[in-house]
This record gives C-alpha cells, structure tokens and sequence, in this order.
C-alpha cells in the first residue's frame, strides 16, 4: 500500500482519489498526529466487508470447505451444457 502525508494528500486531493478508484489500491495518509487513515473505493470498502462477513461466517465457511471436499473426489452436482453457460455469461 502507496503512503503519502496528509500535506500531499491536501494538496493532491484529486490525483489522488483519482488513482485510488482507478487502480483499486488503498492509498495511507500519515499524519504527524501519529493517527493514519486510509482512502479506498467505494466498490473496493464493499468487497471487503463481503469477504469479511464471508469469513466469519462458520456456517458459510462449512459449506464451503464441504463443497472443495466433494469437488476434489469428483462428487456432487454437476450443471448442465445451458447452466454453464449461463455461469460463464455473466
């Protein structure tokens, strides 16, 4: 993660929340308080709180880990021709 001071990031307001959304990297801001924060998308802030939740969610995690189990042995649901190509469509 890119870090800037909080003069530069002042000073560069728009540059810099211009790459941020662009590249999808969080960018710190220093401060001499000694108190950083940082800047992100919005889209990227959203996939986050998703993939927390996703993690602390055991049942979730369960089923998922259940799932990668049956896929290995070659067990479990298998979608048809159509379902595919309605997955990889979208």
């Amino acid at each position: 993660m890119d870090s800037i001071s909080v003069n530069k990031f002042r000073d560069n307001l728009k540059s810099c929340v211009e790459q941020v959304v662009t590249k999808h990297m969080p960018l710190k801001v220093t401060r001499r308080s000694g108190e950083d924060f940082v800047v992100m998308s919005a889209d990227d802030w959203e996939r986050e709180q998703e993939t927390i939740y996703v993690l602390q969610n055991t049942d979730l995690m369960k089923q998922i880990a259940d799932s990668l189990a049956t896929n290995k042995e070659k067990k479990g649901y298998k979608p048809t021709a159509g379902e595919m190509d309605e997955i990889t469509g979208i």
